[in-house]
């Protein structure tokens, strides 16, 4: 099946000459905190006109400023993108989004109110054919007026998710969350059994992986490609396990889904490597 993707959502970028309505809702409350990153920023006219006004703010769209963040930012904010793109270019903007987010720092999502059907339809300035849809957040409203609507976003790990006393649920804030989509979310391990050694874990508390839905079960195996691409870039391992236990016969202690993938180096055994084929040690 081959992947969707808007090749025209960059036209839908528009150049003014003052905030967007969004921004300056931020700005107001006080919400522009630190270092700011524009995600999806367009023509930068909102990084342009807050540069102006002293803060410190950098701007990123792939189509107008393509130079990616190397550093990471006390906020991040992301105006009018997520409604011209497909599921799955939304999900990795999130991921992306919460990857570049400094621990405790704050991530602000608009998306557009005033669409009343998804689907594609002629730019009325380029003409060209747009895809536009109606976007649900599984984040705090800020604020919902009738064209827009602000969501809050912070790291799955600073704040309370459930009342039970999963810590898959609730996991510890001195853990480093790689990244984090709607529906799950990825954590370095706190026992690791290499260095880079990380869990992604759906947000749904399923003890078995086979009785998450569809999407779900979708969901994280696209987050173990993106935290692949980050341990590739952060800890340059010679190679990947990945698996799962089911059920505690399978040595499944957490009663949580949960997905391990485990960098491996050269060297960090003796002898013969210690593949998914040794997880039976007597059948090696």
């Amino acid at each position: 099946m081959l992947k969707q993707k808007n090749n025209f959502s960059h036209l839908t970028a528009i150049e003014r000459i003052n905030l967007s309505l969004p921004i300056q809702f931020l700005l107001e409350n006080n919400l522009l905190k630190g270092e700011i990153l524009d995600f999806g920023c367009g023509f930068g006219n909102d990084v342009k006109l807050l540069q102006k006004k002293g803060f410190k703010i950098n701007g990123y769209d792939p189509h107008y400023f393509p130079d990616y963040p190397e550093n990471k930012f006390d906020t991040i904010v992301c105006c009018y993108v997520l409604n011209v793109l497909f599921t799955e270019q939304q999900s990795n903007v999130l991921m992306a989004i919460s990857h570049l987010l400094k621990p405790g720092g704050k991530a602000y999502y608009a998306v557009r109110r005033d669409i009343k059907k998804e689907g594609f339809r002629e730019h009325y300035v380029h003409k060209k054919p747009t895809y536009q849809c109606i976007v649900k957040l599984p984040f705090k409203s800020l604020k919902l007026e009738e064209n827009y609507e602000i969501y809050e976003y912070t790291h799955y790990n600073y704040q309370r998710n459930s009342s039970n006393n999963c810590l898959f649920c609730n996991p510890r804030q001195n853990l480093k969350l790689i990244t984090e989509s709607a529906t799950a979310y990825a954590i370095l391990d706190g026992y690791p059994l290499s260095n880079g050694h990380t869990l992604v874990i759906p947000k749904r508390h399923v003890s078995n992986y086979f009785d998450l839905p569809f999407k779900e079960q979708s969901a994280c195996w696209l987050m173990v490609n993106k935290v692949q691409e980050i341990l590739n870039q952060e800890f340059k391992p010679d190679g990947f396990n990945v698996g799962m236990n089911v059920n505690r016969e399978a040595g499944q202690n957490m009663m949580h889904v949960s997905i391990h993938i485990v960098p491996r180096y050269g060297g960090d055994v003796m002898g013969a490597k210690s593949g998914m084929r040794c997880v039976i040690p007597q059948k090696k």
